[in-house]
């Protein structure tokens, strides 16, 4: 008797009326939204725009979804177009089945449309998701607990998955949770990037393609532990050769574009307000547009006064020294103008102050002059006062 497992649940959809809710399905719909949400904090912290990275999911989800199912039915073709299988199954794609390397390579199409819409690099877009993608597989994958489905071999560990159900070939038991390995896995991925993108400033789809190899190394060790159908090249599952590819691939483009392309994205989004987004940084990843306007109308206000300035500093001098055109169009530099305003002023100055003293010199001796010529006056009375 087991006295520890991971149980499974009893039904993975529950029913509101006629409406079914599926847990499989709303495992997808929380991984999106959290993969936008990131996105957005780093895309807006990268200097984007709020909303832009929400906008380009709109094609690339869509596409990421339609590509992870074409590549779960090329590879696993028998499981609908064999003998007495259907292949209107090929469509419910809520029972489960999809490819992440097919969301992928589909989903990079969907994102490249839209970003060439608005002129954006994909190579940047790729960047500020690839955490989110990470985590939003780490949701995904807690799906397949709710389907009971690709689990792994069997274990008397005590986080055994208890698998009850026997529909498709399954047989109750005790088996590795590689659901639950792959979502943990996935976190690490996620972080990993996160810390490596502020450690190394990795730009120019870098840190997408870490992303990408990183998870490829645990998916191969995983997609070795599970033991449902799949086809086999060589002694060795077709997702463990695509794994292996896709992270050779994934490291070449690290080495090749790290020396062809080094450092990081100056612009990532074209137009974008380099100010809104710092205070998207400091809010979490959204915008003020009041800070915006405001610095706009300070910085209109500020180039206003600037223009004033420097229009009456100009007919000020060309007042004062008499100058012609010539002399006023000569002194189109600020410092210039500066320079003659301070040296006019100087000179003004200094000849007030001149006038002044001359003035005062002027007073001072007519008043000596009067003086004199009162007391000369006054001496000549008496001298005829004595005389007669």
């Amino acid at each position: 008797m087991e006295l520890a497992y991971i149980p499974s649940p009893s039904h993975g959809v529950l029913y509101l009326g006629p409406v079914p809710l599926r847990g499989y399905a709303f495992c997808i719909i929380i991984g999106v939204f959290v993969a936008v949400w990131l996105g957005n904090r780093r895309w807006v912290a990268r200097g984007g725009r709020v909303g832009t990275v929400a906008d380009i999911s709109v094609w690339a989800v869509p596409f990421g979804l339609v590509g992870g199912r074409l590549y779960h039915v090329i590879t696993d073709y028998e499981l609908y177009f064999s003998a007495g299988r259907d292949w209107v199954d090929a469509f419910k794609v809520w029972q489960g089945g999809l490819g992440i390397w097919g969301a992928i390579a589909l989903g990079a199409v969907g994102a490249w449309i839209g970003c060439r819409r608005r002129g954006i690099p994909l190579p940047a877009y790729a960047d500020a998701i690839a955490p989110g993608i990470a985590l939003a597989q780490a949701i995904g994958r807690w799906g397949n607990w709710f389907n009971q489905e690709l689990y792994g071999k069997e274990t008397d560990l005590p986080w055994a998955l208890h698998i009850t159900s026997s529909a498709d070939g399954r047989v109750p038991g005790y088996y590795h949770p590689t659901f639950l390995y792959e979502s943990l896995w996935c976190i690490g991925v996620a972080l990993l990037v996160i810390w490596a993108d502020r450690r190394f400033k990795l730009g120019h789809g870098r840190a997408f393609a870490l992303y990408v190899a990183a998870y490829c190394v645990g998916r191969a060790w995983i997609e070795y532990m599970r033991v449902d159908d799949a086809h086999h090249i060589l002694g060795l599952r077709l997702n463990d050769w695509t794994a292996l590819v896709v992270f050779l691939l994934a490291v070449t483009y690290i080495v090749v574009s790290a020396k062809k392309r080094p450092g990081r994205e100056a612009v990532v989004e074209p137009g974008a307000d380099a100010s809104g987004a710092s205070a998207g940084t400091a809010a979490d990843g959204e915008d003020d547009p009041k800070a915006d306007a405001g610095a706009e109308s300070t910085e209109k206000t500020a180039e206003k006064s600037a223009e004033k300035s420097a229009d009456t500093g100009a007919g000020k001098s060309a007042a004062k020294t008499g100058g012609s055109g010539d002399e006023s169009a000569a002194a189109e530099s600020s410092a210039a103008k500066a320079e003659a305003d301070a040296r006019s002023e100087a000179d003004a100055k200094a000849e007030a102050d001149a006038e002044g003293e001359g003035a005062q010199d002027a007073g001072a001796k007519d008043a000596g002059a009067k003086a004199a010529g009162g007391g000369v006056k006054k001496d000549e009375a008496e001298s005829a006062g004595k005389k007669g």
